[in-house]
């Protein structure tokens, strides 16, 4: 049976929020194989019935099934359009798919609503309190629909009459306010009432004006909270209603004391107002709001990714370390917050101290957290039992110490909540040995205690920022685990809108620390473009196109992309790229006793960078049809000629004699064929200097199974992998990790910790081991040549002495699984592929082909291969071992 399984619009289920007339996208499930769509059609209604339509595109015949467009039509402001597909594949038509909507924002309507503030005197400047702001309307007649439009400079949480709007957290977010402001959209139809109403915000200073940044400033974006909104009410009779925010509002403290993203949450339960946003006339000292001048031009709709609760932890159990310390135990490392719930009496405190990890004797350890306080604090105001969370903050942590405590603590009064953007899971890979198991669990974990609203290093200690290069190296490992579309469009708008006028991209984005110089060493040394971490501005564009298909990116970011490039040139010498301070192989064990940087020159990974970078960009400038693409492909021969003339000897030998060198000259094409061999063997003799361990750090790591994996050395890549003794992915996983470390040996074999100043321990930059355990473990491989999984390359490589590897990736048309079974020389290959897509389906060293599931296999130099389409195929054949 044809059917459509799922539709999409901008990569979302049912957005709200859309600026213009998304892309649609949907999968198609059959039970025939080799399925492509012959036509399809579209709806676009505006009601459920769909008996008025905006958009109607008739039977149009195209196998496009993602990436389509509604031409020629225009959906009005703040309205909720319904949406509907089917299709036929030439032999059969599928139904109607179930109904799907969109909630349009303001397009390009002004926004009016200005920002309102609860903070009216300069006392709040320095000071990280919470207010309340409120306000009262009238809603005149029967609603038909109705959407609110809120941001906030600072964090804020959306009431109306009593009641909090949506479920989302830390809106609005974390971007470079002064140039690009989110706002939400919420369908508060169901929240009005006829007659009066109330709207609310509570507010708190977040990333606008806590303390926050490498430097520890306050106020970095502004020294006032303000809160903005916008409801257009659509009446039954047609007529359309706007209100605003308005200096008719009040404000006033809230019970929030402190709220900052480092130093915690501190809540006075005697401050409370009752009432505060149900009431016409509520009880409190209310004082009128200031209005905030903002330019408001920089606001840009929020459609999707915004931050939500996403999984809930149970304490596992309360113990008392050798030291007497009260510690509870989630027996997960996350990032997000604690709810508490405990009985007491007026004045009685209950306080947590968060952390991430036991000292070597099993007492608490605090000395990562830095200046971090990760403390929270709640105060009695009467004798009752009481359920509560912090608002405005998170913490990264599995343990949290009990400063205080009303009674006996038991872990029933303790539950752990992760936060991070709302993204849909995609990814998933099983296997017969359970530490590669918890590896990928530690990767994925790494994610979601990173992925909160902005990809940061780590969550826990006193910066959380959005380093550019964590962002870069991990990209392709979060596509496969989670559908990171939306969130990395938000944030690549960040990038663009901070890099320099020259295109220089800063080292963290948002910019926390644009125009500070002082304060922090690396700041004075160069507060941007360092090979690696500023290529996140072509990468993870390239990596988007990739793994989604989609040019709209590569539009959006054409611009910002290309700046980067010409940065490059126009700071480069004879085409050798160097620009002020380079991290380089950062963190690396080949690093000089005491110092952070890797012993892989700086000329050679930055020139090894402006290569790469110039030759993904050249293929995406081509893709879109730009004439320039010649020119930047033409760039890109001369740096790669200027690299193997400067890098290489007269006999093939590489200058640098580092396992990162040798890695990225394989891994991005820029070894001359003729040394290509010797370059591998180069490789394996530095590996084998290290008893077979790598050495390597940030720009070395993420590609080094693949250098070998891609140049025949199949087994060197999976020895490396499955490396159990320190420095390997799995001596973390031996150490009890349960996500990925900033350093191989965060923690030492006698316990003892890799050092008190950089040490986290949820920090996904080597992480990226996990594109490869996709890509050629499970054998998942996108085809640039057909982007988004549109044709995918299914070529999983055999060893390790895994019996079983069983991958699946949720790609844009549908579920890719892959599933190998080795016994001796035989193995069992089981392929799922997608409807409306095909594949190349690789057996990896194939000697014979005993069961082809119809398919005609060719033998080619490594492996056999046929063509398939869509369907569940199983195939047995014996290898050469």
């Amino acid at each position: 049976m044809l059917e459509i399984r799922k539709i999409y619009m901008d990569y979302e289920r049912n957005p709200e929020g859309v600026a213009k007339m998304p892309q649609f996208g949907w999968e198609i499930g059959s039970d025939r194989k080799n399925v492509v769509q012959h036509a399809y059609q579209l709806q676009i209604g505006e009601d459920e019935t769909f008996g008025s339509l905006l958009y109607d595109s008739g039977m149009i015949t195209s196998d496009e099934s993602a990436h389509v467009f509604a031409e020629g039509v225009r959906p009005e402001a703040a309205r909720r359009y319904y949406v509907r597909v089917r299709v036929n594949d030439g032999t059969e038509e599928s139904g109607w798919s179930e109904t799907g909507s969109f909630v349009t924002s303001l397009m390009e309507e002004p926004w009016k609503a200005p920002f309102v503030s609860g903070e009216t005197d300069d006392s709040y400047k320095e000071v990280s309190k919470g207010t309340y702001v409120r306000g009262l309307f009238e809603v005149k007649k029967e609603i038909k629909e109705a959407y609110a439009y809120t941001t906030a400079l600072g964090l804020y949480q959306f009431y109306l009459n009593g009641k909090k709007v949506g479920e989302d957290e830390m809106t609005p977010g974390w971007t470079s306010y002064r140039r690009h402001l989110l706002y939400q959209t919420y369908d508060v139809t169901d929240c009005l009432k006829e007659g009066a109403n109330v709207a609310g915000a509570k507010l708190a200073a977040g990333w606008y004006k806590g303390v926050m940044g490498l430097t520890k400033s306050r106020n970095n974006y502004g020294d006032q909270t303000g809160f903005a909104m916008q409801i257009v009410i659509r009446y039954q009779d047609g007529e359309v209603e706007t209100i605003c925010t308005d200096p008719s509002w009040k404000g006033c403290d809230s019970p929030v004391v402190f709220a900052e993203i480092y130093d915690g949450e501190i809540y006075d339960a005697s401050l409370e107002i009752p009432g505060w946003a149900a009431d016409e006339v509520p009880v409190g000292t209310w004082k009128d709001v200031q209005i905030v001048p903002f330019d408001v031009s920089v606001l840009r709709a929020q459609s999707g990714a915004r931050v939500r609760v996403m999984d809930e932890l149970p304490a596992r159990r309360i113990f008392t370390t050798p030291k007497g310390e009260q510690v509870v135990d989630f027996g997960q490392n996350l990032a997000g917050r604690i709810r508490v719930t405990a009985s007491g009496k007026p004045g009685d405190v209950i306080e947590l101290h968060c952390f991430e990890i036991l000292d070597k004797d099993g007492n608490v350890y605090l000395d990562n957290l830095r200046k971090a306080k990760a403390t929270m604090k709640y105060t009695f105001a009467r004798e009752e039992t009481v359920t509560w969370h912090p608002t405005f903050t998170y913490m990264g942590f599995q343990y949290a110490m009990i400063v205080s405590w009303p009674g006996e603590a038991k872990p029933e009064n303790f539950t752990a909540y992760t936060l991070h953007s709302k993204m849909e899971s995609t990814g998933n890979i099983t296997c017969s040995h359970p530490l590669l198991n918890q590896l990928h669990h530690n990767y994925l974990w790494g994610l979601k205690g990173n992925f909160l609203d902005v990809p940061t290093d780590c969550p826990q200690r006193d910066e959380r920022l959005g380093w550019t290069g964590d962002a870069q190296i991990f990209c392709r490992t979060a596509t496969y685990l989670m559908n990171t579309y939306t969130f990395y469009k938000k944030w690549l708008r960040d990038l663009e809108v901070d890099q320099t006028p020259e295109g220089g991209v800063p080292h963290v984005v948002p910019n926390i620390e644009e125009g500070r110089t002082d304060g922090n060493w690396l700041l004075s040394q160069g507060p941007h473009s360092a090979a690696a971490w500023a290529d996140a501005a072509v990468i993870n564009p390239w990596t988007m196109y990739l793994m989604y298909g989609d040019k709209a990116i590569l539009e959006k970011q054409y611009e910002s992309m290309k700046g980067w490039i010409n940065f490059m040139r126009a700071h480069s010498e004879d085409n050798i790229w160097n620009y002020k301070l380079q991290f380089g192989d950062w963190v690396a064990l080949d690093a000089e006793e005491g110092s952070y940087f890797g012993a892989t020159p700086n000329d050679l990974t930055c020139t090894a960078y402006y290569a790469y970078s110039t030759g993904l960009f050249a293929k995406m400038a081509k893709a879109l049809g730009r004439e320039e693409a010649q020119e930047y492909e033409q760039l890109y021969d001369a740096i790669v000629k200027k690299f193997q003339d400067t890098f290489f000897d007269e006999n093939g030998i590489m200058t640098a004699q580092t396992q990162t060198a040798h890695i990225v000259a394989l891994y991005f094409r820029l070894t001359p064929e003729k040394y290509i061999e010797k370059t591998v063997e180069g490789l394996k003799r530095l590996l084998d200097k290290e008893n077979g361990h790598l050495v390597t750090g940030f720009v070395g790591t993420p590609y080094f199974c693949h250098a070998l994996s891609q140049n025949h050395c199949v087994k060197e890549a999976y020895d490396l992998l499955l490396k159990e003794d320190f420095p390997s992915w799995l001596y973390q996983v031996k150490m009890g990790a349960t996500t990925i470390w900033e350093h191989w040996d965060g923690i030492k074999e006698d316990g003892s910790m890799w050092s008190a100043d950089m040490n986290s321990f949820n920090h996904y930059a080597y992480g990226a081991i996990g594109e490869w355990m996709y890509r050629v473990m499970a054998g998942i491989e996108a085809d640039e040549s057909a982007p988004g999984f549109r044709h995918s390359v299914i070529y999983p490589r055999i060893g390790g002495g895994l019996s079983y590897v069983d991958g699946s990736y949720h790609s844009v048309y549908g579920e890719i699984r892959v599933k190998w079974e080795a016994e001796g020389s035989r193995t069992v290959l089981t392929v799922q592929i997608p409807a409306n897509t095909t594949a190349s389906v690789r057996l990896d060293e194939a000697s014979e082909v005993t069961e082809a599931a119809g398919l005609a296999f060719v033998k080619k130099e490594c492996y056999m291969e046929a063509q398939a389409g869509s369907g569940t195929y199983r195939i047995v054949f014996e290898r050469n071992v």
